[in-house]
């Protein structure tokens, strides 16, 4: 008797070993139906020569199964709609994608925050991939989930900044990455200030 089945479209976060020698783990987002947990066949018999392997950050078309009502998925297909082989160009690029993966991985959002949070990962993931400022990317990104997530970054975060961070900030925030050459010293303290304040008066986890 067949399992559970699903179709879906999703952004692969996560890759790591599951204590099998025949499956790899891995962690998609879909926005209809949130994080999944999917497991992927290592070694096949016949692979066709024209197969990509899935890798990070690729957004693909998933047909999956689960025997254990959807905590855990088997990839029976797969077909790739992008991919972001630019984003391994450098260990910074590659460690700033794979942190914001993370932010989604460890804060499960609602079923109304999906769509934008989808939205959010795939305007990071092309700022990185067509060479924006890694540490300007992410800071952006952190504002702006936090801010969809209901926390209350404008009314709280901003007015405690000192005058000349507030300056830089909103240059920061309202320009797109790609045409900024940001203070490297001002970007850092937002950045440090931000994560700060996340960590004290929301819910979010960066850890």
């Amino acid at each position: 008797m067949s399992g559970q089945q699903l179709e879906t479209s999703a952004l692969l976060l996560s890759r790591s070993p599951s204590g099998s020698d025949f499956f790899e783990q891995l962690v998609s987002f879909s926005v209809e139906h949130g994080l999944l947990l999917c497991l992927r066949r290592l070694k096949k018999k016949k692979t066709a020569p024209d197969t990509i392997p899935l890798d990070l950050f690729d957004e693909v078309e998933l047909s999956l199964e689960s025997s254990n009502q959807g905590r855990v998925w088997f990839i029976k297909e797969y077909r790739h709609l992008a991919r972001h082989p630019q984003l391994g160009r450098s260990y910074t690029v590659l460690q700033t994608a794979a942190n914001l993966a993370q932010l989604i991985i460890r804060n499960p959002v609602s079923d109304e925050s999906r769509p934008a949070v989808f939205v959010l990962l795939h305007q990071s993931l092309a700022a990185l991939e067509a060479g924006a400022p890694s540490g300007l990317v992410w800071l952006k990104s952190l504002y702006c989930f936090a801010r969809d997530e209901g926390y209350p970054v404008k009314q709280q975060w901003w007015p405690q900044l000192s005058a000349i961070l507030r300056i830089h900030v909103a240059q920061f925030l309202n320009k797109p990455a790609a045409v900024q050459a940001p203070d490297i010293e001002q970007l850092d303290a937002a950045t440090r200030n931000l994560e700060h304040w996340l960590a004290a008066e929301t819910e979010v986890k960066l850890q």
